[in-house]
């Protein structure tokens, strides 16, 4: 029960700290409401789930013996990032004045899409391959128990960010005011582009 304990207040400390996956269902709910928000969650957990079993399998290790193929990963996930944010940027600039609601209407991202985003930029963040791995073995060396944490994580994790798209669609009053919209995109675009820029500068 006291690992239990420690296992979730270091889940809720990564978890709550800001990151690609809070920026990327900010910019979904953005662009597709709060339906899209929560799909992405739905996809970052799902590819949290992924890493889980990967590291409980052993996996995950065969990945970091390759540092060709674990750059390879953390080019893929930098330029996936880099990508959404500048998709981000030209909608701040694309956003007529006049109709913004129109705009919005007719560019909604579906909540399939968002899934896949969710995933897809999970999977590809080596990050995620080292966290799981040096995280999930101090609080137990059993498969059952690294399976369990690992998923209980995934679950905590698309909690947070389901209720932060839930948040972020209370206000969607004010996100419908051009000005206050193309700021929200522009700042999302760039934390994005900034995310994935680090990345790949990131060393093995």
């Amino acid at each position: 029960m006291t690992e239990l304990a420690a296992f979730l207040g270091v889940a809720a400390v990564v978890i709550c700290t800001p990151g690609q996956d809070t920026a990327l269902t900010i910019r979904n709910v953005l662009a597709g409401g709060r339906a899209s928000g929560v799909a992405t969650a739905a996809g970052v957990a799902a590819g949290q789930a992924v890493w889980t079993v990967a590291a409980s399998f052993g996996v995950v290790a065969l990945l970091g013996a390759s540092q060709t193929a674990f750059a390879a990963l953390r080019l893929v996930g930098a330029a996936y990032l880099v990508l959404l944010g500048l998709q981000s940027l030209r909608a701040a600039i694309s956003h007529p004045a006049e109709d913004a609601a129109c705009t919005l209407r007719a560019s909604r991202l579906s909540p399939r899409t968002g899934l896949r985003q969710g995933l897809f930029s999970n999977l590809a963040n080596p990050k995620m391959a080292v966290f799981f791995t040096s995280l999930l073995p101090q609080f137990g060396d059993a498969l059952a128990t690294l399976l369990g944490l690992g998923l209980l994580f995934s679950l905590l994790t698309f909690c947070w960010l389901a209720a932060y798209s839930a948040a972020v669609e209370r206000a969607s009053q004010l996100f419908r005011r051009e000005r206050l919209r193309r700021t929200l995109d522009t700042a999302t675009g760039l934390v994005l582009v900034a995310l994935g820029l680090r990345l790949a500068g990131a060393r093995d």
